[in-house]
């Protein structure tokens, strides 16, 4: 995954065009999402950076099940600008969670 670092505070005070870190993309697409759905999310699959800022792809227990691998999972996408706000999200792919890729 190719991603750019931003060593700079997560909020640079000249608000031009700084980029919030790694760290802190993923964790603002999981928060986010998470007030959104109403679920917390289970994990970021996917973090890329992005011309407007970043895209994540977050994991996320829509429906639970027993046993566990049969809990309905989904994968939202995630689109976050350079200081972290949510632009928008859409569910990309649902899958039971004891389906493997292949």
């Amino acid at each position: 995954m190719a991603t750019t670092e931003n060593t700079k505070s997560d909020h640079d005070s000249s608000g031009g065009n700084s980029r919030i870190n790694v760290s802190t993309a993923m964790r603002k697409a999981a928060e986010q999402l998470a007030e959104l759905l109403q679920r917390q999310p289970d994990s970021v699959s996917s973090l890329n950076a992005t011309d407007e800022g970043w895209a994540a792809d977050v994991e996320v227990v829509e429906i639970e099940k027993i046993p566990d691998t049969m809990s309905v999972m989904a994968s939202y996408r995630v689109r976050l600008d350079g200081q972290g706000q949510l632009l928008g999200y859409e569910r990309i792919r649902r899958y039971s969670r004891g389906q493997v890729d292949r």
